[in-house]
């Protein structure tokens, strides 16, 4: 998509604080001195067999973008494509119940939406938040010295693979619907509280598609650390046995002449760090001083991670680097 962005002329419009230029998560457009309107739109096919919970993924990813940007959702719209004929309408009743009891948790109003005849089921939303103009976190803001701080593990690409094979055990895709259901509000306000430089959420890009926008935007370099690195319980041992996404494949390609692997990593571990993520965490690029009063409280909060994954640096040579291990003292 970038390309096709990048052939389309960019809006001038003075009020327009962030657009697409940045690749970053939301639009934020200034309405008044006072008040800024923050916009996203996402939607996609299911990512699990019951419909109720592919409604609370779905929601929750949609609303993820307005977090991400250290916003506050406040209404959304709908977006729905649904095999009318085919599957029982009281499926689309549970995909859209599911929705709204995460909207519901998140304080978010849901004041219609629009519904096509589609072959495959779709769901998702746009979603309108607001904020204080230029109090926003953006993902172009990082820098070298911040430490990178990811709240959820990763792998939901990968349990979603398995689960459309009919491979994932009861137990992975539990644990994988828990955390893809989970909002990234709590995580949200924490960032906040600790000085946030620079945030982004990881979703279909992975970890590291997500990290070199961040990079890029940012003017800068970033090293990871492979053994901090949450994963859902499943997902590395899918992966060994080749339940891989399309999607994470490519992510691994793109990357591929911007990342530096420091020592062996097996294919299987390159392709965990590229997993494409569906209603992933938030990566979060704080000062080092506020790490530790940072992970303490997204532990207090219940975040299903509070992970140091690693570092920004001063940009030099390519943009990503992972390591095995962290050094020393990190």
């Amino acid at each position: 998509m970038g390309y096709v962005i990048a052939q389309l002329p960019l809006p001038t419009d003075p009020d327009l604080l962030v657009g697409a230029n940045t690749a970053d998560d939301a639009a934020v457009y200034r309405l008044s001195p006072d008040l800024a309107l923050v916009q996203t739109v996402d939607f996609f096919t299911p990512v699990v067999d019951d419909p109720y919970d592919f409604g609370r993924i779905s929601a929750a990813n949609s609303l993820s973008d307005i977090y991400a940007m250290g916003a506050t959702p406040r209404l959304a719209l709908n977006i729905v494509g649904f095999p009318v004929g085919v599957l029982p309408l009281d499926h689309l009743v549970e995909i859209l119940r599911g929705g709204a009891e995460v909207a519901r948790l998140a304080g978010v109003t849901i004041a219609g939406g629009h519904t096509i005849d589609d072959r495959e089921p779709k769901y998702g939303m746009a979603v309108t938040g607001t904020i204080l103009p230029g109090a926003q976190i953006t993902n172009a803001t990082a820098q070298a010295g911040d430490l990178l701080v990811l709240t959820k593990p990763l792998g939901t690409g990968i349990i979603a693979t398995a689960i459309k094979r009919g491979v994932a055990r009861p137990a992975v895709v539990a644990a994988a619907t828990a955390s893809m259901t989970a909002l990234n509000k709590d995580a949200s306000a924490a960032a906040l509280a600790h000085g946030v430089h620079a945030m982004t959420d990881v979703t279909g890009f992975g970890l590291l598609g997500h990290l070199l926008e961040m990079c890029r935007g940012s003017g800068v370099s970033a090293e990871l650390w492979f053994e901090r690195m949450p994963w859902l319980p499943g997902a590395a041992e899918l992966v060994r046995e080749g339940v891989v996404p399309g999607g994470t494949k490519r992510n691994l390609e793109h990357v591929h002449p911007h990342t530096e692997w420091e020592g062996e990593f097996a294919d299987w571990e390159r392709l965990l760090v590229a997993d494409a993520q569906t209603s992933g965490g938030l990566l979060i690029a704080v000062p080092e001083a506020e790490v530790t009063a940072l992970v303490g409280e997204l532990v207090e909060r219940g975040t299903s991670a509070a992970a140091v994954v690693g570092r920004i640096t001063v940009a030099d040579g390519p943009s990503l680097k992972v390591s095995r291990s962290a050094p020393r003292g990190s």
